[in-house]
């Protein structure tokens, strides 16, 4: 298992390598909720890795790897069934587009938070992704530069683990 560590103050580390990473606006806590804004605090295995092939090579990685289309969404609606699930757009429940215009879903770690037995309310859609320049705060996510991501899920990543301060 390739387990970085994700800390508060917004670096990763994989052994002796550190990165560069936004987290979400509201911190790492151990109390998730749905748009708190905060990222989530534990051991988050990455399930699998979505891109977008018309905007780079095929990311490397040590788990599924997965071509995105305009039509893909993820449900974010705690009411609906499909919470915390990827789905074909339109959906009935409130959904966050994963093609998107700017570079952010270019390359998306899907990581295992409230995914097994989902808890309505506990979050969603928390993924590993391309940060916004700047490195301006995720909702919830923790993002990395694109050069960097590309890097650290080359390096067989299969799990980050999210300390609090």
């Amino acid at each position: 298992m390739t387990e970085a560590v994700v800390h508060h103050d917004g670096r990763v580390t994989l052994g002796r390598r550190t990165f560069r990473a936004a987290l979400g606006r509201s911190g790492v806590r151990s109390d998730k909720r749905e748009g708190d804004g905060a990222t989530p605090a534990g051991l988050l295995p990455l399930r699998r890795v979505l891109f977008r092939a018309d905007r780079g090579p095929i990311p490397g990685a040590s788990v599924p790897r997965e071509p995105i289309s305009e039509a893909d969404g993820w449900c974010d609606d705690p009411g609906h069934a499909d919470y915390n699930r990827m789905v074909t757009l339109p959906h009935p429940g409130t959904c966050e587009q994963l093609w998107r215009r700017d570079s952010l879903y270019d390359i998306v770690g899907v990581l295992g938070w409230n995914d097994v037995a989902t808890e309505r309310g506990r979050g969603s859609a928390i993924f590993l992704h391309v940060a916004r320049p700047g490195y301006a705060p995720t909702e919830g996510c923790v993002a990395l530069d694109v050069a960097d991501l590309r890097d650290l899920l080359g390096s067989g990543l299969t799990a980050l683990r999210v300390v609090a301060g």
